[in-house]
């Protein structure tokens, strides 16, 4: 099964209105046609849509805008002190022990917004006796439902990858009385910088020597990284979740990056690493077909809301939390994933999840912003965040979308870390969304979008209205 990139133009007529869309979709593939739809309600095609004619190539494909101020490469910012009765920290609940989810301090049901407008969870992030304390958030239950993550779940394939070869490394120099731990993602793997790599998988642009194909380099770290450990850092390896059935089986597409050597190298070229990649693809022992006996409907990566928030928010505490950070990436790994250290560009360029396309979340929180504005261009939004933030808002976020025959529905998914310093103390989370509409169509995609545009406008205002 592959991932299209669609760049052809899209006419879609609504009520003898036509629609130019130009989708530039981060799908998956499109898969065989089985109807499971439930709570899949097309968007109403009103008027508000057709107004909407440039919301795909100006706001859901867009490149994002970037903060006023990028003098800093923070991931982490301050947040202000909550109380023990809402929020608690990974001392508390023992992230090492099954059944973590159980011990979180939750609200399963906070957001009103109903299953029909989409899943979403939030973890809200705040400080504890000088020690990072957490509370999630979702609505109606629905943070452990399967979905398909689609292009979202490239940046696991990345933490994977890096691991991977820090694990083969650490192996090979078992004799050593002093063991090198390189900064793999700030090298070089060929002739390609990692950092450049993984930009481009988040930008779907070039990138000095990165080509753009965000699916064949997303493969390739896939392949790197190997199913069976990306499916173990869900349980006994990392997350320790109690939902069963969540695994990383599969590709992006039918072809993968092909370095023209297999070896890492530092930027100076004074280490140097060979490493193997011999289950490439179907050869993979974990690797599994799209519709494997096992898979069902959802495919084979399923994941959940509550699944990829907390990976994403284990990298993002990857400092200020320790306990729960991953025991084989380094702070580099980290800030290569979300600013793009170490690329081959102007070193000061923010890259990396910084240029993850797409601005519906960064309007969403500015509608609230700016007192509940309905209407919200992306340079009114920019505004918005430079003004309540002093210029320092940060977004590190990957979007994933498509067309699915199998599930007879379009779907539309957001994963994201968010940092507002200087509003109102402080505010940090993470969240992770998904929407969908009835319908396999590739223009479908683009009310799919809609739909997801109004979960965030919807949970950013329940959000940051109490928080």
């Amino acid at each position: 099964m592959m991932e299209l990139k669609l760049t052809a133009t899209k006419i879609l007529t609504v009520l003898s209105c036509s629609i130019l869309l130009l989708l530039q979709s981060c799908s998956e593939h499109t898969n065989t046609a089985v109807d499971n739809s439930s709570d899949k309600t097309m968007l109403s095609l009103d008027s508000s849509v057709v107004k909407s004619e440039g919301f795909v190539k100006n706001t859901m494909n867009a490149a994002p805008f970037l903060p006023q101020d990028q003098s800093l490469k923070r991931i982490s910012c301050p947040v202000p002190e909550a109380t023990s009765n809402t929020h608690q920290t990974s001392a508390q609940v023992d992230y090492s022990e099954y059944e973590w989810e159980d011990r979180v301090a939750h609200d399963w049901n906070f957001f009103k917004t109903t299953p029909l407008k989409g899943r979403v969870l939030l973890i809200d992030i705040k400080q504890q006796n000088e020690q990072i304390a957490y509370r999630y958030l979702a609505n109606n239950e629905t943070q452990n439902q399967l979905y398909e993550p689609w292009s979202s779940s490239k940046i696991f394939a990345f933490t994977g990858a890096i691991a991977q070869l820090r694990k083969q490394h650490l192996r090979s120099q078992t004799g050593n009385t002093v063991e090198v731990a390189p900064d793999f993602a700030q090298g070089l793997i060929g002739q390609h910088h990692v950092a450049d790599m993984i930009t481009s998988i988040n930008s779907y642009e070039a990138f000095a020597k990165a080509d753009g194909n965000s699916n064949d380099l997303a493969t390739f770290f896939a392949n790197l990284a190997t199913r069976d450990y990306l499916t173990s850092l869900f349980y006994d390896e990392w997350l320790k979740l109690s939902t069963p059935n969540i695994y990383f089986r599969g590709s992006y597409g039918p072809t993968s990056f092909e370095p023209d050597e297999f070896v890492w190298r530092s930027p100076s070229s004074e280490l140097f690493f060979p490493f193997s990649m011999d289950n490439v693809g179907a050869n993979d022992p974990g690797y599994l077909s799209y519709r494997c006996e096992s898979c069902g409907l959802t495919g084979n990566k399923p994941m959940t809301t509550l699944a990829q928030a907390e990976w994403l928010k284990r990298l993002a505490m990857h400092n200020k939390d320790p306990i729960t950070a991953h025991p084989l990436l380094l702070t580099s790994d980290i800030n290569t994933l979300f600013y793009g250290v170490g690329h081959s560009q102007q070193p000061a360029q923010f890259a990396g999840m910084t240029l993850g396309i797409s601005s519906m979340l960064q309007q969403a929180i500015a509608k609230h912003l700016y007192t509940g504005k309905l209407e919200m261009t992306p340079a009114l939004a920019k505004t918005t965040l430079d003004n309540a933030t002093q210029g320092q808002w940060r977004v590190f976020q990957k979007i994933g979308w498509g067309p699915s025959e199998t599930r007879s529905s379009a779907e539309n998914v957001v994963l994201a870390y968010v940092c507002l310093p200087n509003y109102q103390g402080g505010k940090a989370f993470v969240v992770a969304a998904q929407a969908e509409v009835a319908g396999a169509k590739e223009e479908n995609v683009a009310f799919a979008g809609l739909k997801m545009q109004a979960l965030l406008d919807d949970t950013m205002h329940e959000y940051l209205s109490v928080y």
